[in-house]
């Protein structure tokens, strides 16, 4: 799987982009992921955002548990689904789904390392592997 993370609005404190880092380390095992922030969408191609499945993280998308984010990502493996867009921050683009870690409002670096981290918890799940050490 291929994931491309943006995260569109302010600047991400330095201790979220640790975390995140940290994550993207952890996640290099089981997948290939990127993570850039932008202040606004317009440095995304459509071109480039065609090739894409898109996800936008939203407080206003459809809540998922760890196991249902897990069974998500199964399910783009056994259809064939492989370059996945998450944009965090931003709705104001066609976009094929959207989802919600939590129904509250967090920060921008927040909400991204949540996704990282629930996103490695579903790689965990998938694989049958412990997720605490």
């Amino acid at each position: 799987m291929n994931y491309r993370v943006y995260a569109i609005g302010d600047k991400i404190h330095k201790f979220y982009f640790e975390a995140i880092k940290e994550y993207q380390k952890r996640l290099s095992k089981f997948c290939n992921i990127s993570f850039l922030n932008h202040k606004n969408l317009q440095k995304l191609t459509s071109q480039e955002m065609d090739k894409y499945y898109k996800i936008v993280i939203s407080s206003a998308g459809k809540p998922l548990s760890s196991e249902e984010l897990a069974e998500k990502i199964k399910k783009f493996e056994l259809t064939g689904i492989t370059d996945i867009l998450i944009i965090i921050g931003n709705e104001d683009f066609h976009w094929d789904e959207i989802i919600s870690i939590s129904p509250m409002k967090m920060s921008l670096g927040l909400t991204s390392t949540i996704f990282f981290e629930q996103l490695y918890r579903a790689y965990k799940i998938l694989n049958n592997e412990p997720y605490h050490k």
